[in-house]
């Protein structure tokens, strides 16, 4: 499922500090996105030039009063930038990730941590639910270790569920990982993915478009979602419902002609139905690494599928169970099962629980008509 050709944006590869400086004023100056960023390149030849003609262009707009962005603030986006750790990458550099640069609307500018050479190595991405199901975290986690055990860097957005097993999965299989922030490079999303970005800092590489320092917003999701596609020959979509970012990243693939595949899931599953859509329309059906890889022209042996590491949950099964503590319990159970039937032991495994902290609620979920069982200590959610 490849398909779509963009023009790609070509302007002068900055020379000087001050031409870095002025791209980087360019591209936070209000109202001035990627796409308005390269146009107004192309159109002036230099940063500086298009500086220049901002306020006039604003005006024509019916924008009156238009100010740049002054040096200070970029200059003061350097210092916390470089503070943290972090490199500025410039759209046109040797560094610059060079798939990127082939998209239309490429980040003008890419702040950086850990091993940027990766960002020009052959990378798949992969992306999906947040809410994943036990069986979505684990086909991400098998996924992740095959194809960086062939070699490849997996690309993801940092998010729960998919996007942290693909993580985690790449790491774990000693191979490389890419993830794209939402936010400033700096600020970490969501919070208990602290330890997981320090890892990637080690041992892959976490990069953003944002100034460092800024939380991330709705609108940034989507902007972080082309740059997983762009930066990957192929994206892998596991788990995502018929409306969700996941779709959206698999959609920017396509039109960057890159290979768009897919996890097939049931049909009762909401958080599958938009994996299935896309088979419908075209994409790679996909049962394993290998589907992947010879998609991709790569042969790797299957490899095992990974141990599940999931967080624990807090505290001991006890009748004075805190209210708070039942209810995330409940959420964790139901977040894991699916139409699809689920062990048993493999739901307590998932869940580090033991059978005495899992039965009661598991008898609670049942009662409520919320879970089912089926025949041989099967479970599965009611639907």
């Amino acid at each position: 499922m490849a398909d779509g050709q963009l023009s790609t944006p070509t302007h002068p590869t900055p020379r000087t500090e001050d031409d870095r400086l002025d791209r980087l004023r360019l591209v936070r100056s209000r109202r001035v996105g990627a796409v308005t960023f390269h146009r107004l390149m192309a159109e002036h030849g230099s940063a500086r030039a298009a500086l220049a003609a901002l306020p006039s262009i604003a005006k024509a707009a019916g924008v009156d009063e238009y100010e740049v962005c002054p040096l200070g603030v970029v200059q003061a986006e350097l210092t916390r930038g470089r503070a943290f750790g972090a490199r500025l990458l410039v759209h046109g550099e040797a560094d610059f990730p060079r798939t990127l640069m082939e998209i239309a609307d490429a980040p003008p500018v890419l702040w950086a941590v850990g091993d940027i050479a990766l960002l020009n190595r052959p990378a798949v991405g992969m992306v999906g639910a947040r809410n994943a199901s036990s069986l979505g975290v684990r086909m991400a986690r098998r996924l992740g270790a095959g194809v960086s055990e062939a070699g490849f860097t997996v690309v993801s957005g940092l998010a729960r569920g998919i996007d942290t097993a693909a993580h985690e999965a790449a790491l774990e299989a000693e191979g490389r990982t890419i993830a794209v922030m939402a936010g400033g490079i700096d600020v970490i999303y969501p919070p208990e993915n602290v330890a997981l970005a320090a890892a990637i800092d080690a041992n892959g590489c976490r990069i953003s478009e944002h100034p460092p320092g800024l939380d991330p917003q709705a609108r940034h999701f989507p902007l972080r979602n082309r740059i997983v596609a762009g930066l990957s020959r192929a994206v892998i979509v596991v788990e995502a419902a018929a409306k969700s970012g996941s779709l959206i990243t698999a959609k920017a693939a396509l039109d960057y002609g890159r290979e768009v595949m897919s996890v097939p899931g049931h049909p009762f599953d909401a958080r599958a139905s938009g994996c299935n859509m896309l088979i419908r329309d075209g994409a790679a059906l996909v049962r394993g690494p290998q589907d992947v890889l010879q998609a991709l022209g790569a042969t790797a042996e299957a490899s095992p599928e990974p141990d599940m590491r999931l967080p624990p949950l807090p505290g001991p099964a006890a009748p004075q169970r805190p209210l708070k503590e039942v209810a995330l319990l409940h959420s964790m159970i139901l977040d894991r099962l699916g139409p699809s039937p689920l062990a048993e032991d493999q739901l307590m495994r998932d869940l580090h629980v033991t059978p005495a902290q899992l039965a009661p609620e598991l008898l609670t979920l049942e009662l409520e008509g919320r879970i089912s069982r089926q025949p041989g200590g099967l479970l599965a959610r009611a639907m």
